[in-house]
This record gives structure tokens, C-alpha cells and sequence, in this order.
């Protein structure tokens, strides 16, 4: 069976029960796509061996070539059947797998993994999902899931069904509807190197907690290295209206977007939205890209709104990155 190309399609909305992750695992063993929930956000899935099903993933969100996808497999085992997972990678994959950690490590080229999947590198990365629908549905499958976030490229993520139906209904097959998605934000993303472990993007795992597991600093990603996995390019994430990021209080005719206790306002914002009144990152983290959907369209996808300092420890760390490439402008 083959994928319809270019043509508007019924996008179906499946239950996350027995029945919907059946037929959701059909049509990805059909080549088409699927959108399921994972602990992060919602991932825009396709049979990462079938190289035309994996192109579809690129076509269906307009995502460059060179940005590589995360295989997703059911366990250790299965994701070291596509990488060689050196003793620095087997010890963070068994602190942290299932979880929300993605590795970038050597592919194993009996791995089976399609080419356009890891963008032509000698590398790609996986993951092992917690998402009991996840978990369900790869073991359904039966092979690795390649699946970035389910959305257009470059705009904010998806942490509900929908959420993916609003930016690629149409476009792709089924979404797998399992309610909001518990972390929001996406994985950690770190690759071994013969110096040490470098984090390539900051995520659902803190860091932390990954340096207390390996027992050592984390290298700093190198903004000059290629691409070399997802949720690296500049501008990323990012909603219609500026963002004016770590601000004291709005200026007159700008949107509030708050985190801790909001600061007195001597002119009421033009939209006012707090991602965690207590000062929670967890909290915040969860709340963030279900937030910048709905400023963005309290403020009618333009203007500016200020977006309050949210310190960088734990979750923190994770939030400012995809707020600084949310802010970042266009070209």
C-alpha cells in the first residue's frame, strides 16, 4: 500500500484504547502517518526503516532534509540494535530509559534504519519512550518510530491532539488521541564524545540530574558543529507575536506572559497569562507550549509580549532555551 502524496486527507482521531493503537499501528505499517503522544510532546510518527513513509514526515510538516529524526523503540535492547551505545551512553540509557533522553551514537549499519531518517550523518539519535501508549504502540508496530514533534516546522509543539489537528490536519493519517502530554517539553539530547558528553539540546531530562548520573560536566553544545539533531536550529518553537524575554513587567500595549508571582501593573497587559503562579518550572514547563498557542491567539498572532524571567535550574534550563529560540527572529 502505498502514501497519498500532496492531497488533503481525512485526518482520523483514534482512541487511545486497544482498538485505536491497532489501527494506528496498521497505518504506520502501511507507510503512513501517525501522531501519538509520548511523555513530551505529541510525535509525528512513521516507520523509521521505510524511507518514503520518513519522507512523508518531512513533506507533512515542511522540515528541512538535513534536520534528523529520533527513532523511538521500545527498550534498551531494540535501541541499541540501531547504535552502539558506548559504557558513558549504556549508563545514562539505564538511568533514564524509558524517559524523556534522546542519544545521538555511531548507527549500526545492519540497524536498518532509512537513511533520510538520521539526514546522511554516520550518527542518529533514539529514544525509549515512557508513554505507556507509546510503549503499546511501538511493541504493536514492531519496528523503530521515527517521530519529531507533530507539527509544522518551526512552529510550537503540540502537547494534545488538538493541537497536532490544528497545524497538520489534513496532512497526515491519524493522531492518537491520549489527552495532554505529562513533561511539554521535549527530550534531552545528548551525544558521547571522545572528551566527554555533550548536550546537544536541553529538555525533559534536567541537567542536573544527568550529570549526577554519568558523574561528570556536561560539555556545551557547539553552536558552529552541524546539525546533528532535532530542535537545534535557531528559530524554533515559535508563535506569530514577538517575544521580549526575562522582562520586569509589560510596557503599554504588550501581552504578559508571568511565572511566579506577577509584578504590580500599573496598566493592565493586553493579555495576561502565568505559567506558573508558584514559581513551579515543572509546572511552567508543562504549561509552556499550550501557553504561547493561546497568547498567540488571545493577542491575534501579533504584537509582543513580554515574557517574565524564569531562572535556569532543573526544567528551567529547558524552558529558556525554547523561549530564546521562539524569540529568535526570522532569517
Amino acid at each position: 500500500m502505498t502514501m497519498e502524496r500532496n492531497t488533503e486527507k481525512r485526518t482520523e482521531r483514534l482512541s487511545a484504547d486497544p482498538d485505536g493503537i491497532a489501527r494506528a499501528a496498521e497505518l504506520l505499517s502501511a507507510g503512513r502517518l501517525v501522531a501519538f503522544p509520548t511523555e513530551t510532546v505529541y510525535g509525528l510518527g512513521a516507520d523509521a526503516m521505510d524511507g518514503r513513509a520518513a519522507a512523508g514526515v518531512f513533506e507533512a510538516k515542511g522540515r528541512p532534509r538535513f534536520n534528523p529524526l529520533i527513532a523511538h523503540a521500545p527498550d534498551v535492547e531494540a535501541a541499541a540494535r540501531l547504535v552502539r551505545l558506548d559504557p558513558r551512553a549504556e549508563r545514562l540509557a539505564a538511568a533514564f530509559w524509558p524517559g524523556p533522553l534522546t542519544l545521538v551514537a555511531p548507527r549500526r549499519t545492519e540497524g536498518g534504519l532509512a537513511e533520510i531518517v538520521t539526514a546522511g550523518l554516520e550518527t542518529a539519535a533514539v529514544r525509549v519512550p515512557a508513554h505507556p501508549v507509546a510503549q503499546a504502540l511501538l511493541r504493536a508496530v514492531g519496528r523503530p518510530i521515527a517521530a519529531p514533534s507533530a507539527n509544522p516546522s518551526g512552529a510550537v509543539s503540540p502537547t494534545t491532539a488538538q493541537h497536532v489537528l490544528d497545524g497538520l490536519g489534513g496532512r497526515i493519517d491519524a493522531v492518537l488521541d491520549a489527552g495532554p502530554c505529562a513533561i511539554g517539553l521535549e527530550s534531552t539530547i545528548l551525544k558521547a564524545e571522545p572528551d566527554g558528553v555533550r548536550l546537544l539540546r536541553a529538555g525533559g531530562a534536567p541537567r542536573e540530574a544527568v550529570e549526577e548520573a554519568l558523574g561528570a560536566r556536561l560539555l556545551e553544545a557547539d553552536p558552529g558543529a552541524p546539525v546533528q539533531a532535532p530542535g537545534a536550529l535557531a528559530r524554533h518553537y515559535a508563535p506569530s507575536v514577538r517575544l521580549r524575554l526575562d522582562a520586569a513587567r509589560p510596557e503599554p500595549g504588550e501581552g504578559w506572559l508571568g511565572f511566579g508571582p506577577d509584578p504590580r501593573f500599573e496598566t493592565p497587559p493586553a493579555v495576561a497569562l502565568n505559567l506558573s503562579p508558584s514559581g513551579d518550572p515543572r509546572e511552567a514547563a508543562a504549561a509552556l507550549f499550550a501557553g504561547l498557542r493561546e497568547i498567540d491567539r488571545a493577542m491575534g498572532g501579533g504584537g509582543s509580549v513580554a515574557v517574565a524571567r524564569i531562572p535556569a535550574a532543573g526544567l528551567g534550563e529547558a524552558i529558556r532555551d525554547r523561549l530564546k529560540r521562539a524569540a529568535t527572529p526570522e532569517g
